[in-house]
């Protein structure tokens, strides 16, 4: 008997020792990877801190920490060390930055200077970590903020031992009273009421096991647990666990973690939070779904005070503090459309990364992916979305009230770095929680908003060439119309059935004019508009018919966007896109995106293009663009086709807005009463941050000229002329003839030679060229003034680099003519 008792007590030791050993070392191999390295991060760009802006060190290092910093120098995200004078910033191996130490010296809440340590030399900016967007784990998106023991308040702490584990620091991994307890419970009961999981069970079932319930499991569970009790301590243990604890959903992401949750449920630093608050998130922790305070806050509140009441029991608060907190009303923070959770924007990213990676698993590995997105702007272009759905919403009370059923209006926003075609915010749907359909990719037809395509193609003859050169100042009869096209009629209308008589080029474009657009694109070619269009980055389902000129084919607001890039960037497009680089999890960089450019228009095309853009802001269609308060330079264009458009652009940034139905029924409101506001609002607001507000004016190119014209005529204007008004060309192709209309008697020099269009060289490699060849000068044929009438000028001589020339009176005129 004794000889048998040895026996089993010895094979029992050894089969302990073996398994405790097995799970020892698993336990160490996450412990020394992190406990949290198993999960491919997703964050947004870098935060930029400048000379002169107004912070201070606190809410550097909240930003810090937010960001995965720490006080500690073994940080692996990196370290941060606080003075008197500012803060000391040490990224880590991990970081996104290649070790590029600094010091913001910070004086008065605002920062005086900055330190550069590789080099000690001072600079104007520094680029602070990006912050984590979301964890893509297990196919699903977890948002986490890891926190450390030491800043915890003890309120929530306190509030989490009393609810889930009361003798946490007491016990040795095993609580034996809380097990007599719940068997105790379970046998009269009749069924498993109660556990008794202390925390550290908890974590070891929840960092390393599955949550099947199995004897293999329990063993395997008590192992783990008892390695984790001599290996960590309990302040450790305890972080672990509330850097892990499953807190519910709020939008589309889950809530790991109480860092993340009261950022997400109250809008605060987990620091921050009060009695009540911290009983709440404490009182998630066994039924998170049941008791989220956003679709259930009597049930959260309920549980909340039951919280409470465990806190009084176990002597953690007082009868005041417990009456004040229970009778406090649940307030949980807005959402609305997700701000820095961007779900659209992930989801573009997520589907971008199957598509271009598909032989890497980003959802068991540890991969770093940096994307393109400003969390400033994604806050501004929430806002922006959700003021203008609401205005848009008031002014289809009416159509609401005759028709209930009527879906909600949607809208989609695209912000996009003029010169990089970095994607900075994105907003694909009113509410993602309720459709996570990216409108920002799905095709709309873009109506006006792709007129200035035509108006490009043809303004390109004064470089191209073609058997007419068209120029801003060019006129156009706008009268009741039918084209055909294949045999076929196609007969468009203006805007309210609205006529204008002899309009010049850049009125068409001004007040939208259908009827001048669709004849410029017959002039032109309807090939050669599609062919700027496809060069700018718009798809290939474009076709060459009348339609293409008032936007009857469908595109993306992606596609818009960095296809208006080429605006701002002197002719040349910035391909969208929204991934910077990915790192594996030993830092070795996968993926480091460069910008990619292609020409399409001459410098001198372009600049015509603005100038006329610009005027559509000012006298045009997107004139409440000014009257609403932005008053940067900036030009765009109005869009309404089944929905509403608006696309425009600062030296800085293009953005561009849809609004409408996703059944693609009318939305009945033009795109300055629905898209418009929204553009403005965003603008607004982005370029009251730092690093966009250095807008600057659209200047010509060399080989842009200035001459006074009469807009009724399209010809020099004389002292007569009541509407004289300066326009822009190419040079070379600017009228030479006197208004007919208001003295000019029809004067013409003859025998002028034709100073022919030159092109100039593309502001990045390669060449610009039309779809048929390349960049030639434009030939000797007249610019067309009249294009009913066919009146053609001689161009003026003129040098080909001439700049904007002064003003000269009538008689100036007569007497150059003359000499």
């Amino acid at each position: 008997m004794l000889l048998a008792f040895i026996v089993l007590n010895t094979v029992g030791l050894l089969a302990f020792t073996w398994y405790y050993n097995k799970y020892s070392r698993l336990v160490e191999e996450k412990l020394s990877s992190g406990p949290f390295a198993n999960t491919s991060m997703v964050f947004a760009g870098p935060q930029v801190v400048m000379v002169g802006d107004q912070t201070t060190s606190n809410e550097i290092v909240d930003y810090l920490r937010d960001a995965g910093y720490g006080p500690k120098v073994n940080n692996r995200m990196g370290w941060y060390n606080l003075r008197p004078d500012g803060i000391e910033i040490y990224p880590g191996p991990d970081s996104y930055f290649d070790q590029e130490e600094g010091v913001i010296k910070i004086s008065k809440g605002k920062v005086t200077q900055i330190i550069a340590l590789r080099d000690n030399t001072e600079r104007t900016q520094y680029l602070l970590e990006p912050q984590l967007i979301t964890n893509l784990f297990d196919r699903n998106r977890e948002k986490r903020r890891i926190v450390e023991f030491s800043d915890i308040r003890p309120v929530l702490v306190n509030a989490i031992i009393a609810t889930e584990d009361k003798r946490f620091f007491k016990h040795s991994g095993f609580d034996p009273l809380r097990i007599l307890k719940a068997a105790y419970v379970d046998i009269k009961q009749g069924r498993n009421a109660e556990g008794a999981s202390t925390l550290s069970m908890q974590v070891a079932r929840g960092f390393w096991l599955t949550p099947e319930k199995t004897w293999k499991r329990k063993l395997a569970e008590t192992m783990i647990t008892l390695h984790l009790e001599q290996r960590l301590s309990k302040k450790e243990i305890f972080a672990y666990y509330a850097n892990h604890i499953d807190l519910g959903r709020r939008g589309s992401f889950a809530i790991r973690g109480v860092g993340e949750a009261a950022q997400a449920y109250f809008g605060k630093d987990f620091r921050d939070l009060s009695l009540a608050e911290a009983a709440t998130i404490a009182g998630l922790i066994q039924r998170p779904s049941y008791t989220n305070p956003v679709r259930w806050p009597e049930r959260a509140k309920a549980r909340r005070n039951v919280v409470l009441q465990l806190m009084l029991e176990n002597g953690y608060i007082d009868e005041r503090e417990y009456a004040a907190a229970a009778a406090s009303p649940l307030v949980i923070a807005r959402a609305g459309t997700e701000s820095t959770d961007a779900p659209y924007f992930v989801d573009l990213v997520n589907d971008w990364l199957q598509d271009e990676f598909a032989d890497h698993d980003f959802q068991t590995n540890s991969y770093r992916v940096y994307t393109t997105l400003d969390l400033n702007l994604q806050r501004d272009a929430t806002e922006a979305v959700r003021l203008g759905l609401a205005e848009v919403e008031k002014l289809m009370a009416r159509r609401r009230a005759r028709d209930p059923k009527l879906p909600p209006v949607q809208a989609a926003l695209v912000a996009v770095d003029a010169q990089t075609g970095e994607i900075r915010a994105l907003i694909g749907g009113r509410d993602y929680g309720e459709s996570q359909l990216n409108r920002a990719l799905a095709k709309r037809q873009p109506g006006s908003v792709f007129k200035p395509f035509v108006y490009a193609a043809a303004l390109n003859t004064a470089v191209a060439g073609g058997n007419q050169i068209l120029t801003p100042a060019s006129t156009i009869l706008d009268e009741p119309t039918t084209f055909y096209y294949d045999g076929r009629p196609y007969q468009p209308s203006n805007f309210h059935d609205q006529w204008h008589g002899t309009v010049t080029m850049r009125t068409g474009l001004t007040k939208s004019l259908n009827i001048p657009t669709v004849k410029l694109a017959e002039m032109t070619g309807y090939r050669a508009v599609v062919d700027i269009a496809r060069r700018a980055g718009l798809n290939m389902d474009i076709r060459a018919t009348p339609a293409v000129a008032l936007g009857a084919y469908e595109v993306t607001p992606i596609e818009i966007a960095g296809a208006y890039t080429m605006f701002p960037n002197r002719g040349v497009t910035a391909m969208p896109h929204w991934v910077r680089m990915i790192r594996a999890a030993n830092g070795q960089a996968i993926f480091d995106a460069q910008p990619q450019h292609r020409p399409v228009l001459d410098p001198r095309v372009n600049y015509l293009m603005i100038s006329m853009m610009e005027d559509v802001l000012r006298t045009g269609t997107g004139a409440a663009v000014r009257s609403r308060g932005f008053t940067l330079p900036a030009a765009g264009k109005t869009g309404t086709s089944h929905d509403g458009w608006f696309a425009g652009f600062t030296s800085r940034l293009v953005c561009v807005i849809w609004v409408g139905f996703d059944d693609n029924r009318e939305l009945g409101l033009e795109g300055a009463k629905s898209a418009l506001p929204i553009w403005t609002e965003f603008m607004k607001r982005a370029h009251q941050h730092r690093q966009y507000r250095n807008v600057r004016e659209f200047d010509a190119p060399d080989g842009i000229v200035s001459v006074d014209i009469d807009p009724a005529t399209g010809q020099l204007a004389t002292a007569s002329c009541p509407n004289a008004r300066a326009e822009y060309f190419v040079s070379g192709t600017q009228p030479i003839e006197l208004c007919r209309l208001h003295g000019g008697g029809g004067t013409q020099v003859a025998g002028w030679e034709t100073a022919p269009a030159k092109p100039v060289s593309s502001p990045v490699p390669g060449s610009i060229a039309p779809a048929d060849g390349p960049v030639r000068a434009a030939r000797a044929t007249p610019p067309v003034t009249s294009i009913e009438a066919g009146a053609g000028q001689q161009p003026a001589p003129v040098n080909g680099n001439q700049k904007a020339e002064p003003k000269k009176g009538f008689w100036g005129r007569m007497k150059d003519i003359f000499r």
